[in-house]
C-alpha cells in the first residue's frame, strides 16, 4: 500500500511540475502543445515496444513442446494471478535476466536468458517469473509510459524556455536567469521523479511477486545471484540500448554515488531485506 501511495504522490509531483514549467513558459497554450508532442512520441513506443524490444534482444518464442518447464511454470502463474496467458520467450544470454512487456495484461509477454534458467533453481526462477507477472498485473508498463510522456514533455518545456524564455504572471518577459533555471533544472527534477516512480514498481513487483509465489525468500535468493552475475557478466543487448535495461528484474547496467539517484531500480540489498522481513512476518503472504 504504501508503494502505491508513493506512486500516487510521485505522478502527482511529476504532473504539478509540468503545470509550473508550463506555466512559466507559455501558459496553458504551452502545456497544450507539449503534452501533445510528448504523447504522439511516447504513443508509438507504448503500442509497439513489445515487438521492438523482443527483437532487439533477438527473444525467440516457446511453448508447452519447446521449453515444457519454464512454460508450464509460467501458465501456472499467470492462472494463479487470474492473467491471461502471456506470450513466453527465450533469450539465448549468458547474462541472467528477465523483463515483461507489453501493453496490457491481454498483449503480454514475459522473456528470461538461458542464463537465469541455468543459475537459478527453480524456486527461484518461478520467484523471477512471479514478479515479471506483477508487473503486468500493476500495469506498470503504463505507468512508466505516463511518467515518460510528462518528463519527455518537461523537458521540451524546459528547451522552449532555453531558446525563448518565459513570462511572469502579467505576461512580461521573465529575468532571463530564471528561464535558464528552469531550462537545466526541470528536466533534472523530471528524471528524479521519473527514476523514483520506477523504483516505487519494483518494490511493489517484488511484493506481488512474493505474493503470488508464496515464496519471497525464494526471490530475494533469486536477486541475490543474479546481483552477483551481473557485476562480471555484461548483457550486451542492454549495453547497446541502456533505455531497456530499465525493464530487467535487475538493472544490469550500474551506477553509485550520485547516479543512483537516477537509478530505475532500488538497491538489491533493501528489496532482499523487504523480502526476508515478508517471509518473517506472519500473514504477509495473502495469496500464499
Amino acid at each position: 500500500m504504501f508503494n502505491l501511495l508513493k506512486t500516487a504522490v510521485l505522478m502527482a509531483a511529476i504532473t504539478a511540475l509540468f503545470m509550473a514549467v508550463g506555466g512559466f513558459i507559455g501558459g496553458q497554450q504551452g502545456m497544450a502543445i507539449a503534452l501533445v508532442v510528448a504523447l504522439g512520441l511516447n504513443f508509438f513506443s507504448y503500442w509497439f515496444s513489445d515487438k521492438l524490444v523482443l527483437k532487439m534482444y533477438n527473444a525467440q518464442e516457446v511453448d508447452a513442446t519447446s521449453a515444457p518447464q519454464f512454460y508450464a511454470m509460467v501458465r501456472e502463474l499467470a492462472t494463479k494471478a487470474g492473467l491471461p496467458m502471456p506470450r513466453v520467450y527465450v533469450i539465448d544470454e549468458a547474462a541472467p535476466n528477465a523483463f515483461a512487456t507489453g501493453r496490457n495484461p491481454e498483449h503480454a509477454a514475459v522473456a528470461a536468458t538461458t542464463g537465469i534458467m541455468r543459475v537459478l533453481s527453480d524456486r527461484e526462477l518461478r520467484g523471477v517469473m512471479a514478479h515479471e507477472l506483477a508487473h503486468v498485473a500493476h500495469r506498470d508498463i503504463l505507468i512508466s509510459t505516463i511518467s515518460a510522456t510528462m518528463a519527455g514533455a518537461i523537458s521540451m518545456l524546459a528547451n522552449f524556455a532555453m531558446f525563448f524564455g518565459g513570462r511572469d504572471s502579467e505576461g512580461r518577459p521573465a529575468n532571463p536567469l530564471a528561464g535558464l533555471a528552469v531550462a537545466f533544472l526541470a528536466p533534472i527534477a523530471a528524471g528524479l521523479i521519473q527514476m523514483a516512480i520506477s523504483r516505487a514498481r519494483e518494490f511493489e513487483a517484488d511484493r506481488g511477486g512474493a505474493e503470488l509465489s508464496g515464496d519471497p525468500q525464494g526471490l530475494a535468493s533469486a536477486l541475490q545471484k543474479i546481483q552477483a552475475y551481473a557485476r562480471g557478466t555484461v548483457l550486451p543487448t542492454a549495453e547497446r540500448n541502456p533505455a531497456t535495461a530499465q525493464m530487467m528484474i535487475i538493472n544490469p547496467l550500474h551506477g553509485g554515488g550520485l547516479k543512483s539517484l537516477f537509478s530505475t531500480h532500488p538497491s538489491t540489498e533493501e528489496r532482499v531485506e523487504r523480502l526476508l522481513a515478508m517471509a518473517a512476518t506472519p500473514g504477509a503472504l495473502r495469496r500464499a
